[in-house]
């Protein structure tokens, strides 16, 4: 297999003699916050690392361990095929990931952003009540801020992130400060290359960002939002793909430690695991690993599975 080596080149996402020139404004001399942020963007420079992809097998691990997103992943190996064809940062039209809850969505963008090697940031929608928390308030307002773009540009070291909007169907608050509103500009290319957050008040390229919704219901979302999305039915794995994804979660925990374990769990833990739905997987395979160290073993037995401790809910077992 080719080696996985993502590609970085320098894009320039704002300019700082504009933000020079910002600076001078009489307003922000007497806005000490803004002041700062200024200060800031002209240490960090205008320009970020952009992303582009080697090879098309960037996502062959992803494929592995999401086996109920064939349809995403299939289009994703497009995108890289093109952008490796013209030596170019992958670019794909926004995806709406729409199921029930607890298929693991989430859980997918973090790892796309992995397979890609570039940044993550998480949006909760849920608890979204205003635009300006993805754009900024006017500095005019008392503790306003820049929005969660804008710092995750200007702080970040990428300029194509992956930036997820999570549960975008909950979102609300006061319709005047409509948090969808942000979406309109930011989720079309064009407009998105001189995006203004509203407390910098600095063009700043945000075409760049790769952008993933998740959702339970796409009749929540206005029509503007869907038609500017790729949107992907998301459904719950097959008993195999339950397995796949429970050996994946099992890898990934064991990576990330020097835990005793063996690489791969028995029979038994993997099909008590298949039977959880991917959300709850880590959480509980975390609890068993405890359980096993305080018992002595350095190996798992289907009884560390304890789908009692699902913060009360009763698990949905089988398929």
């Amino acid at each position: 297999m080719d080696p996985v080596i993502p590609i970085a080149d320098l894009q320039p996402i704002y300019s700082v003699a504009e933000v020079d020139r910002a600076a001078e404004d009489g307003a922000a001399k007497r806005n000490e916050g803004l002041k700062n942020w200024y200060e800031r963007m002209r240490e960090l420079g205008g320009s970020r690392f952009i992303i582009k992809p080697s090879t098309t097998s960037a996502v062959d691990d992803l494929a592995d361990a999401s086996p109920n997103f064939t349809d995403v992943i299939a289009d994703l190996r497009k995108s890289l095929a093109l952008a490796i064809a013209g030596h170019e940062a992958v670019q794909f039209l926004p995806m709406l990931l729409l199921g029930e809850p607890g298929l693991g969505k989430t859980h997918f963008a973090k790892r796309l952003a992995q397979a890609l090697g570039t940044g993550y940031e998480f949006v909760s929608m849920n608890s979204l009540t205003a635009g300006w928390v993805l754009t900024g308030a006017s500095s005019q307002w008392n503790h306003a801020r820049p929005g969660r773009v804008a710092q995750t540009l200007v702080e970040g070291e990428y300029a194509n992130p992956v930036i997820v909007l999570d549960e975008i169907d909950k979102s609300g608050g006061d319709h005047r400060y409509d948090p969808m509103g942000a979406l309109y500009a930011l989720l079309e290319r064009d407009t998105a290359a001189h995006f203004k957050d509203e407390y910098i008040d600095v063009d700043i390229d945000a075409s760049h960002i790769l952008w993933i919704a998740t959702a339970n219901d796409e009749s929540a979302i206005p029509d503007p939002i869907l038609n500017r999305m790729n949107v992907y039915a998301i459904e719950r794995p097959d008993a195999e793909g339950s397995r796949r994804i429970a050996l994946a979660v099992y890898r990934e925990i064991l990576d990330a430690h020097r835990w005793p374990f063996p690489s791969e769990p028995s029979e038994g833990v993997l099909e008590r695991l298949a039977a959880i739905p991917p959300r709850d997987m880590r959480k509980l395979l975390l609890d068993a690993f405890g359980t096993a160290r305080l018992d002595g073993r350095d190996h798992l037995v289907p009884g560390d599975i304890d789908a009692t401790k699902l913060c009360g809910r009763r698990a949905r077992m089988g398929f």
